[in-house]
């Protein structure tokens, strides 16, 4: 002991600075740690093994089908997604551009199919076909979106609609798990500083007996990786409230937080994800959209033929019986291809009407603990071990700094 405190009082800026750069090692590495998790988004050096790419954006498939995996089969589904919408409140909503729209896909296709018929029928004519059409129209909204929310899931692959969109924008998907860990990553980078002192102040005794060129690179390796594997393991772990040594209390981190991951990730998901804009997009130009231009098609067919009574026998006379069916076809093809944008105007209520976030969060609060975890979990899971890995070596290569650093002090 008289030793040490000899060597000790002749090199005290030596041995106090063993904790300090451990300190420093254990941030550092959890910084680094974090920021290869989600960057960069693509791949950058050589492939296949020369160069890095984030963990999440490098398996952003499967992250976007675990992740929507637990949202579609345990917080929503697509029925409860469309099934909200009152058929006659969309129809009201979109009135005004449908009326504009079918007036405009009328004319058009009449000139397409049989050029100067459309202007060569008695004005009156004309008029009372566009009329009858555009009383109709509202109404043919209205079944068509009652037809299609009988059986939603022909239609409609809510799955499909969110792992597209995440991997497709994979700084979206990182900002998921980044805005839903937002703390746990905060106390991983802090924890570092803490669990690294500790360590170092061990660090101080063993260079004090041995006085070796190893304790430092060592004890940096083990700070780097001990300090990693401990900080991952305290945001999940325990998954219920421990009391230890009777002094203080802990839980899984993100367990502990949940109303707040919650709020947040209900928050996020319905305002970039699950929102009107991509529902529309995904049921008119998704994978089953054929599905649906089937039942526009049927219901366009049927308007104009019950609307077009007055004048039907003039039409089929003019053009045939066979271009008056190409024309009818061509006009559900119209009304398809209008529908995006007549459906935008929908948005707001469509909004209102789905209540995603609210539906998210209150569902979450019923998940397990197991479900609630598996939210954030595959973002640490995958490839965890390089992570710890990177951390060990950064630590042990600032240990080897820290060896020339103190045989400079110590001359």
């Amino acid at each position: 002991m008289r030793a040490f405190l000899e060597d000790f009082q002749a090199h005290w800026y030596v041995y106090l600075s063993m904790p300090v750069m451990a300190a420093v090692i254990g941030y550092i590495t959890k910084l680094v740690a974090i920021k290869m998790m989600f960057e960069p988004l693509e791949f950058v050096g050589r492939k296949p093994f020369f160069g890095w790419q984030g963990i999440v954006p490098r398996r952003a498939a499967r992250m976007a089908s675990i992740a929507c995996d637990t949202m579609t089969d345990k917080l929503i589904s697509a029925a409860e997604v469309v099934g909200r919408l009152d058929p006659q409140r969309v129809a009201k909503e979109i009135e005004k551009p449908l009326l504009d729209a079918v007036e405009e896909i009328t004319r058009d296709v009449a000139a397409e199919y049989q050029p100067g018929l459309w202007e060569s029928m008695p004005d009156a004519a004309r008029r009372l076909l566009i009329r009858r059409i555009q009383a109709e129209s509202p109404k043919m909204v209205a079944a068509i979106m009652e037809t299609l929310q009988q059986d939603i899931d022909q239609v409609f692959d809510l799955k499909s609609m969110v792992v597209t969109n995440l991997v497709k924008d994979k700084a979206l998907l990182n900002r998921i798990f980044r805005e839903a860990g937002r703390k746990e990553f905060q106390f991983i980078a802090r924890s570092g500083i803490f669990f690294g002192f500790g360590i170092g102040l061990i660090q101080m005794f063993a260079w004090a007996a041995l006085h070796s060129a190893w304790v430092m690179p060592l004890f940096g390796l083990m700070t780097g990786w001990f300090t990693d594997w401990l900080a991952l393991k305290m945001i999940f772990n325990p998954k219920e409230p421990v009391r230890y040594l009777g002094l203080f209390e802990w839980q899984g981190l993100f367990l502990k937080r949940r109303k707040e991951v919650a709020a947040d990730y209900g928050d996020l998901i319905a305002r970039e994800i699950i929102t009107p804009h991509n529902v529309i997009e995904a049921v008119l130009k998704g994978p089953l959209a054929d599905r649906v231009f089937a039942v526009v098609h049927r219901q366009v067919q049927d308007v104009i033929d019950r609307q077009s009574g007055l004048v039907r026998p003039l039409v089929v006379l003019a053009v045939g019986s066979r271009k008056y069916q190409a024309m009818k076809h061509r006009i559900a093809e119209k009304v398809m291809d209008r529908l995006p944008e007549t459906m935008s105007y929908i948005e707001d209520y469509a909004g209102e009407a789905m209540d995603i976030r609210n539906t998210l969060v209150t569902k979450m609060q019923e998940l397990t603990t197991e479900e609630f975890e598996a939210l954030i979990r595959p973002a640490f899971e995958q490839d965890e071990w390089i992570l710890i890995t990177v951390g060990a070596v950064l630590g042990f290569a600032v240990g080897e700094l820290q060896v020339l650093m103190v045989e400079n002090f110590a001359r």
